[in-house]
């Protein structure tokens, strides 16, 4: 007779957790492991009212600025994968005859981070797995300088966005606190700050078993640390 503990339920994630955890970590544990209140930042705000603006542009924008010749766009498309336990809502689908093409908008004006593009990947794998249409290469709008930049969604990323996933499950299953990000302006605005009591000490971040930013082949190497800025 098997004496095996059972199985622990896998823990479904959003896709915004990915970017978060990126980011800093410590947002994964204080939304899921404690959890607490999140207080809305001038950011937040901000944010999705510069959302509800964009669409209303986006839609008087021609497809060619994103390379493409022809297709439709559909707003704030829900995606779920039951096989990655994976759920949210993407900014916008691109429904082209060239394929499928993900869009998210983020408010930065030093250049797409890296959280984005894990982000931006994990969208596309879900946009593969609900339509059954491969997903090559997705867009990133920055906002405010209205530049338009295309990620491609190679296989090494999706690998590393898988890492990311199951290193989310990890440190909720594991509840233990993690290091802060080591880039302190990151919490100026952060909506956790006050649950960190270690916000003015720089610490160095450590996540067993996986570095806080991995390989992302063929992109510019502009790529640094930077406040997150996103809209979503």
């Amino acid at each position: 007779m098997s004496t095996s503990p059972p199985p622990v339920a896998r823990i479904p994630l959003r896709v915004s957790d990915i970017k978060q955890y990126v980011y800093c970590p410590r947002i994964i544990y204080l939304q899921y492991v404690l959890p607490v209140p999140r207080r809305t930042s001038f950011k937040m705000e901000s944010g999705r009212e510069e959302h509800l603006e964009l669409d209303r542009l986006e839609k008087r924008r021609l497809l060619v600025e994103y390379g493409l010749d022809k297709g439709e766009r559909q707003f704030h498309v829900r995606l779920a994968s039951e096989r990655l336990g994976l759920e949210g809502i993407l900014d916008l689908l691109l429904v082209t005859p060239k394929g499928y093409f993900p869009v998210e908008y983020k408010f930065t004006s030093r250049g797409p981070a890296i959280n984005h593009k894990y982000q931006l990947v994990a969208y596309a794998m879900l946009a593969e797995e609900a339509f059954v249409q491969p997903v090559r290469t997705g867009f990133l709008y920055l906002v405010p300088g209205k530049m338009i930049q295309p990620v491609e969604i190679t296989a090494s990323a999706r690998a590393h966005t898988l890492k990311l996933i199951a290193a989310i499950r990890h440190l909720v299953q594991a509840g233990t606190m993690p290091d802060r990000t080591r880039t302190p302006g990151r919490c100026r605005d952060c909506e956790f700050r006050n649950y960190c009591a270690d916000h003015d000490r720089v610490s160095r971040p450590h996540v067993p078993g996986l570095p806080m930013r991995g390989p992302w082949p063929r992109l510019p190497a502009r790529d640094g640390p930077g406040a997150d800025g996103s809209l979503g």
